[in-house]
């Protein structure tokens, strides 16, 4: 009964539409409209400005950081926390605010790693950088970092339950940004300068 309440918990934190209240604070319009009509912190700043793309990357992080915390407040195994995050990550996805019509789960699962595996996620983000840095593509970054993020966190030590939870998580980063992978393979994607 507690691990369903996690999962739940966890699922409508996750479905929080940060970028859309962000957008609406600075009167910016609704981003769904706007840009790629995405509502994570990459469009978010093209539409709003860098502030407001700030902080929806701030929020959106903290929203599966907040999963994996609450699951250790009430002393959950790897397994259940592992899920919850899991949950909070599937809430931005298909967000039950916004008709389950979310994001593409970067920062939130930013967020997830910092407090499951934070040393994996220190190299992915260095990684990550590295690649946006040099093709100058966010897309590009946040493609590479999904597909190593598994790797890096079972190179770290991480419980199986964890790497597992990376590796379906990856699996749906990949899958939200077949537009973006379709637009690099015609050379088509946004640069970010």
């Amino acid at each position: 009964m507690q691990a369903l309440f996690l999962w739940i918990s966890a699922y409508l934190l996750g479905s929080i539409p940060v970028g859309v209240l962000v957008a609406e604070w600075f009167k910016s319009g609704d981003p769904r409209q706007l840009g790629s009509g995405n509502i994570g912190a990459t469009n978010i700043a093209r539409t709003a400005g860098k502030k407001a793309g700030l902080i929806t990357l701030g929020g959106d992080c903290l929203k599966g950081f907040s999963a994996i915390m609450l699951a250790r407040f009430f002393d959950a195994g790897d397994g259940v926390t592992a899920l919850a995050g899991l949950a909070a990550f599937l809430g931005h996805l298909y967000p039950i605010f916004l008709g389950f019509k979310g994001g593409k789960g970067v920062a939130t699962a930013l967020g997830i790693f910092l407090a499951l595996a934070p040393l994996a996620t220190l190299i992915g983000v260095i990684f990550f950088g590295l690649v946006t840095a040099i093709s100058r593509i966010v897309s590009l970054g946040s493609l590479a970092a999904a597909v190593t993020m598994p790797l890096f966190i079972c190179q770290t030590g991480s419980s199986w339950k964890i790497v597992y939870c990376a590796l379906i998580m990856s699996g749906f980063v990949i899958y939200k940004h077949k537009d973006n992978i379709l637009r690099l393979c015609l050379n088509e994607e946004n640069k970010l300068f």
